[in-house]
């Protein structure tokens, strides 16, 4: 039995740092396309190397540029991937099976967090996505940050951990927290939050517990504090910029 043929879908900007060991685990896929969104580094050539299809655009935001990058793709089945993600060599077999006679419309992957100087304990809890679909039954959410797959049919979950890279430092963490709290200020807006100022004062430390403790960062030692301290003020900022959007609108207080 033939499996369905499958298309690597990455969008990537200056992305030298990470992508060949992204691309290197799904070297055995149909095909690979990047859209890239103007790169000045090596980025382009490692895409090439890898015999990717490169396609430029401008940034159009998160959803829709990972969105414009799997209609690029040819193959109806997709396994989308952010360019400093990467999959172990021993991740193709589970991937190729499902591919043999595909039972759902989706398929989730477990993701491994980098912590600073260490991986996330394997014994914590680990996040899990949709990354492997079926693109005719599958669309992003369109959100400005945290965007997700949603699928039209039932979703499996494969036994396979994505490495996530993310940010190497704090202050790269804590940058990245600043950025997307101002950016979900536009998802939050475009819903009613009921008792944002008591979310403000309480909702960072319940983030605090469910992060360290409820999802066992407490087991990465003093990285999983500092990665827990970080997404609690993560937490606090998104609903102080929104309050703070919400003083500025004339009639509001």
């Amino acid at each position: 039995m033939e499996r369905e043929p499958l298309s690597v879908v990455v969008t990537t900007f200056n992305s030298a740092a990470t992508l060949d060991a992204c691309l290197r685990g799904v070297a055995w896929a149909d095909e690979i396309v990047v859209l890239d969104s103007g790169s000045t580094d090596a980025t382009v050539a490692i895409a090439g190397h890898y015999g990717a299809r490169v396609h430029a655009q401008a940034f159009a935001g998160y959803s829709a540029q990972k969105q414009a990058a799997i209609d690029l793709a040819t193959h109806r089945w997709v396994l989308l991937l952010d360019s400093d993600e990467s999959l172990p060599a021993e991740a193709a077999g589970p991937l190729q099976q499902a591919l043999l006679a595909p039972s759902c419309a989706g398929y989730q992957l477990w993701r491994r967090e980098w912590q600073f100087w260490r991986w996330q304990s394997m014994r914590g809890r680990l996040n899990h996505y949709v990354r492997l679909f079926d693109r005719r039954r599958a669309r992003m959410s369109g959100h400005e940050v945290h965007e997700s797959v949603l699928v039209d049919g039932p979703v499996g979950r494969l036994d396979v951990v994505l490495d996530h890279y993310g940010e190497p430092d704090i202050a790269g963490r804590v940058a990245k927290a600043n950025r997307y709290s101002s950016m979900q200020v536009v998802d939050l807006g475009r819903r009613k939050v009921r008792w944002l100022r008591l979310r403000m004062v309480c909702y960072p430390t319940v983030a605090f517990f469910r992060y360290y403790l409820l999802r066992g960062h407490w087991r990465s030692g003093w990285a999983g504090f500092i990665a827990a301290r970080v997404h609690a003020f993560y937490a606090f900022l998104k609903y102080a910029k929104l309050h703070e959007a919400q003083r500025r609108r004339p009639g509001d207080q």
